[in-house]
């Protein structure tokens, strides 16, 4: 069954297209929004498909319109998916009291505890029904996906590569949240969306995860040293030592004099464009 798609808007691109679409997302229950670039090269075949998680607060737009990603997906012939960071408007009590909790703030999980289990679970949407839905209505290879992500979205892309090696042949992030079952945002988003058992935190801390040893692909990470999140929330010689640990390849760059602002993504994109094109194509 082909879902239905309704489509925002559509613009011509380096050759290519950007759109953005809404649909009806059955597992959360509610309207979602994603934007997709489709390289020139999908006008004549498939191509392999990047999803990018964006970080707190951020819709579908804010990656789309200021990382300059279309340049480099033309050039390398891939497409790029952008999901929401949340489901909106759901009437969930209190989805809009925080801005680090509830709406734009899913964290790529799947809530358990109420109220938000009933609408919250971005990580099968991610994971599961957006994919589904890309392969049904754009010309993507399926077996051929990536995915990388920012602060939030790069603690999300690690989860979802990590949980799911057959899935994803490379990923990536920007200043992600690596060890959240030890950071106060983790700790807050974590308590709750899953309650108290922390042995379920960790089916969502790439630090854990990664110490299954079930990735076979590169890891790349950017960090700036002037990132103000860096000490507190960051935490990324956790990650480094887990992946030490069980032998992940891991590239970790802190790179001088950075923040944590899209200024920074912009910079490294095509470090990461190549990385995963070299993966994929």
């Amino acid at each position: 069954m082909i879902a239905a798609l309704n489509p925002i808007s559509e613009s011509l691109c380096f050759g290519g297209k950007v759109g953005f679409y809404r649909h009806f997302s059955a597992i959360c229950d509610s309207e979602m929004g994603f934007s997709v670039y489709q390289p020139p090269q999908a006008q004549s075949h498939a191509v392999p498909v990047l999803y990018y998680l964006s970080g707190l607060t951020c819709t579908e737009e804010n990656f789309t319109i200021k990382a300059g990603v279309q340049r480099l997906a033309a050039k390398y012939g891939l497409m790029v998916v952008v999901p929401d960071t949340s489901p909106r408007n759901t009437g969930t009590p209190g989805e809009d009291k925080d801005w680090d909790l509830g709406t734009g703030a899913g964290f790529y999980l799947d809530a358990t505890v109420e109220p938000w289990s009933r609408h919250y679970q971005m990580y099968s949407y991610v994971v599961e029904e957006l994919p589904q839905l890309i392969a049904e209505q754009f010309p993507a290879i399926p077996d051929k996906q990536g995915i990388f992500g920012h602060s939030m979205g790069g603690h999300g892309a690690l989860v979802c590569a990590l949980r799911n090696p057959e899935h994803y042949l490379s990923v990536s992030a920007f200043a992600p949240i690596l060890a959240p079952m030890r950071c106060p945002w983790g700790q807050k988003a974590f308590n709750a969306y899953l309650g108290a058992n922390q042995e379920e935190w960790r089916n969502y801390d790439a630090s854990e995860l990664v110490q299954r040893g079930q990735f076979n692909q590169p890891i790349l990470i950017d960090i700036g040293t002037a990132d103000p999140f860096l000490t507190e929330q960051l935490l990324p010689e956790v990650f480094e030592r887990a992946c030490a640990a069980v032998g992940q390849v891991l590239t970790l760059r802190m790179q001088p004099g950075y923040d944590h602002s899209y200024y920074f993504i912009a910079t490294f994109i095509e470090d990461h464009i190549r990385h995963h094109a070299s993966l994929l194509t």
